[in-house]
């Protein structure tokens, strides 16, 4: 492809493969540049909201992703402390009405594969591995890129999708992570090593004094996820490494046998040291601009992660085709687009993570927070994040002034 026509694409991962593939939609040529020896996914579970599937749809992978997910039947809050149900809505017929799309679970490599295959089948994308991006350059008509192997590469514009460490943003913005404290342990464990009474066919969080539980199915219920969080009482960094289960055990104090039970299953676990960043008002300049974890890190307690990156890539390219391939006017409208929205989602992740770790007179105010509400008040509420559709992911034109 040449050189002055293509897009570099910073990082291979969920974000990076659907901004591909948003544009070869568009018949835009696009290299990734991915810093793994190989194109791939690791991982655990995630969520898809009925927004994830509006975005995966609009790219044409929802079939291949609804393929590989289980389709729950309820979002259940359970108090890790006395066993009462905190809160509970069903995600069934009703739901899917009235969002359009269902909720469901899916393992990360699976969803990572389903985009990757129809990736596979454009001419339009291609990959260069083992790329450590070190320095980018913003020209009038275009932009560079070299590694740390001395390789240069040149484009038409540059979308920085290379996570929550990304080298684009500290290029583009500069700005600081703000660890969080929270250490989450994941892990994937075969259906029948689960405790015959926590098989549920939702994803279930039981909250305790600052830290909580998390498990639902996978890949058919032939496996669970279960994850673990707790305040560390360590000084933490941003990072991911093994976990020990003896730390584990020790955040975990206080809480009903039931839940604790979990924390025995899996034989090795994954440790994730949290963090996220402090939303900003710009995400790029000229011809470049980022996308996903790379624009907006979260905490998981909205489990919006990966649904916030596909939706990105939808809008990405709907921005690409209203400016008629003006790339630094596409990206700026993508980013007025996207901005105040995964703001929300970031602010109201840390909150949420407060109400799952609520502990003494808090823990009480939260356990009351939603007795008796419907299911259609459940769905009022959640509106704003569900109801997102790429037929209307772009932001009004900006009022002229009088």
């Amino acid at each position: 492809m040449a050189e002055e026509d293509r897009i570099l694409i910073v990082g291979a991962g969920i974000g990076g493969l659907a901004t591909a593939l948003a544009l070869a939609r568009l018949k835009v040529p696009s290299l990734l540049l991915e810093q793994s020896a190989s194109i791939g996914e690791i991982g655990a579970g995630i969520q898809l909201g009925p927004n994830a599937f509006a975005a995966m749809d609009a790219l044409g992978v929802g079939a291949q992703a609804r393929s590989r997910a289980v389709f729950t039947e309820r979002l259940v809050m359970m108090d890790a402390v006395d066993g009462s149900e905190v809160a509970s809505f069903p995600v069934g017929e009703a739901f899917r009405e009235r969002f359009g799309n269902p909720y469901a679970v899916i393992h990360r490599a699976d969803i990572h594969q389903s985009i990757l295959d129809a990736v596979g089948q454009s001419n339009l994308i291609e990959f260069a591995t083992s790329v450590k991006v070190e320095a980018i350059e913003l020209e009038a008509g275009g932009v560079s890129v070299s590694d740390s192997s001395g390789r240069h590469y040149r484009a038409a514009a540059l979308v920085g999708c290379d996570g929550v460490k990304s080298v684009v943003r500290q290029h583009l913005i500069g700005d600081a992570a703000r660890v969080s404290g929270h250490v989450v342990y994941r892990a994937v464990v075969p259906a029948e090593e689960m405790p015959d009474d926590l098989r549920w066919n939702a994803p279930a969080v039981w909250g305790g004094p600052n830290c909580h539980l998390v498990h639902y199915p996978l890949r058919g219920g032939s496996q669970y996820n279960i994850v673990v969080t707790f305040h560390s009482r360590e000084n933490e960094t941003w990072g991911v490494k093994d976990g020990s289960k003896e730390e584990v055990l020790s955040y975990f104090e206080g809480i009903l046998e039931q839940p604790r039970r979990l924390l025995d299953v899996p034989k090795t676990w994954r440790r994730w040291s949290t963090a996220d960043r402090d939303p900003v008002l710009s995400w790029g300049r000229g011809r470049a601009t980022i996308l996903g974890d790379a624009a907006h890190p979260m905490l998981q307690y909205l489990a919006q992660g990966a649904c916030m990156a596909l939706e990105d890539a939808v809008t990405l390219g709907a921005a690409v085709a209203r400016c008629e391939f003006d790339f630094e006017s596409a990206f700026r409208l993508y980013e007025r687009s996207r901005i105040a929205r995964t703001a929300r989602v970031v602010l109201s992740s840390r909150e949420m993570g407060r109400i799952y770790h609520a502990d003494g007179i808090e823990r009480l105010v939260r356990n009351e927070l939603w007795k008796g509400r419907s299911s259609e008040r459940y769905y009022d509420a959640l509106e704003w994040l569900y109801g997102w559709q790429a037929s209307s992911c772009l932001a009004a034109p900006p009022s002229s002034q009088v």
